[in-house]
């Protein structure tokens, strides 16, 4: 048995750490916006390389709270990737805007820049660009229109912790960029967790308003906010893991490119990582025109695998109202139908990449 993912391993190999993390906020018996939580956010920002970190409850939040804090709500529009977790547009419909959608590239799956221009129009309140499966998108070129046009750049970064691009960090290339802290992220809490990083104190100071209720001090409600706040206990958790980060995504970068040497020119295709980017495999995703059989063939010898996404945002039930249609974006349909990730993280062995990458390469439908 080779399965998808084990968060277990990790927990183990820190146990002691994350046991005396744990175990501090709960003696120091406060749980919501106190020191961890402050200290997460300023290393987190040195990490990046951004002015500012402010810790969320969530990435979906993250995604939502930017987009408030840049003034995006009802008949705004926001342009995204169709290729992602729905979440995505979840955000940008959670502040009464309405997402619209540029078709991806079908090397890195990000969106294509070159189909962007066309999508703006005069309702386009901000972009909102997806670093997929741990690759930043294609940004100069994005954010050189997003400057013609006045537009915000807001990163969803949920799965692109320490990716770079132009040797800067994913998050720090627009605006603001959003962090998910699922468990089974890079960097992964113990429950849900996001963070927006910017370079711009007012977006900050704005955030940190919207996510506590619009407060500017207790009872002092100054904006329309939400309730998000990243706990105590899963700041100090993340704390620890954050030292850990660069490490984790040397290794999946390794056993992405073991995974590549092995797979060769069969007939799963393995991800194109672009010269401008270091990929730091959230997901290692192959293509293949018989996915689902190559999906049954591992599944009957123990290996875990996934799909991500099958199912794109514009032909979800839920945004069924925007009229989409099958054939809308080609290449985002193509991509959800031929994908699929193999196991990827820190503490799968060598020799169970192997074996993986052998049963990949000689299947043959």
């Amino acid at each position: 048995m080779i399965p998808f993912g084990d968060l277990r391993l990790q927990y183990q190999a820190l146990k002691v750490e994350l046991d005396q993390a744990v175990q501090s906020v709960l003696n120091g018996g406060w749980f919501i916006l106190g020191q961890q939580l402050s200290a997460f956010e300023q290393e987190l920002a040195a990490y990046c390389g951004a002015a500012y970190a402010v810790g969320v409850g969530n990435g979906t939040d993250a995604l939502q709270l930017a987009l408030m804090a840049h003034d995006v709500g009802p008949g705004d529009e926001v342009i995204t990737s169709p290729l992602s977790a729905t979440f995505t547009a979840l955000a940008i419909s959670a502040t009464g805007a309405t997402p619209r959608f540029v078709d991806i590239s079908p090397t890195s799956y990000n969106m294509d820049p070159s189909r962007l221009e066309a999508v703006i129009g005069p309702r386009t309140k901000a972009i909102m660009p997806v670093h997929l499966y741990g690759q930043s998108a294609e940004m100069e070129p994005i954010l050189a229109i997003a400057r013609r046009h006045n537009l915000p750049v807001i990163e969803d970064a949920a799965q692109a912790h320490g990716a770079e691009y132009q040797g800067r960090k994913a998050g720090t290339l627009g605006n603001a960029g959003c962090f998910s802290f699922y468990p089974s992220k890079n960097l992964g809490a113990y429950g849900d967790g996001g963070a927006v990083v910017t370079d711009d104190s007012d977006i900050a100071d704005r955030i940190r308003m919207l996510r506590n209720g619009g407060q500017k001090a207790r009872y002092d409600h100054q904006l329309l906010g939400i309730n998000s706040r990243l706990d105590e206990l899963q700041a100090a958790i993340l704390r620890v893991k954050l030292s850990y980060l660069d490490r984790w995504n040397e290794r999946r970068r390794h056993i992405a490119s073991l995974y590549t040497a092995l797979l060769g020119d069969g007939e799963a295709y393995p991800p194109v990582e672009s010269p401008r980017s270091r990929h730091v495999y959230h997901l290692y995703v192959v293509r293949c025109e018989q996915r689902d059989a190559l999906q049954q063939h591992l599944s009957d010898l123990g290996i875990g695998t996934a799909v991500h996404y099958p199912l794109p945002i514009h032909l979800q039930a839920a945004y069924h109202h925007l009229g989409l249609q099958p054939g809308s974006f080609p290449e985002a349909e193509l991509a959800a139908q031929q994908v699929l990730s193999l196991p990827i993280y820190p503490e799968l062995t060598d020799t169970k990449v192997r074996q993986v990458a052998s049963q990949v390469r000689d299947w043959h439908h």
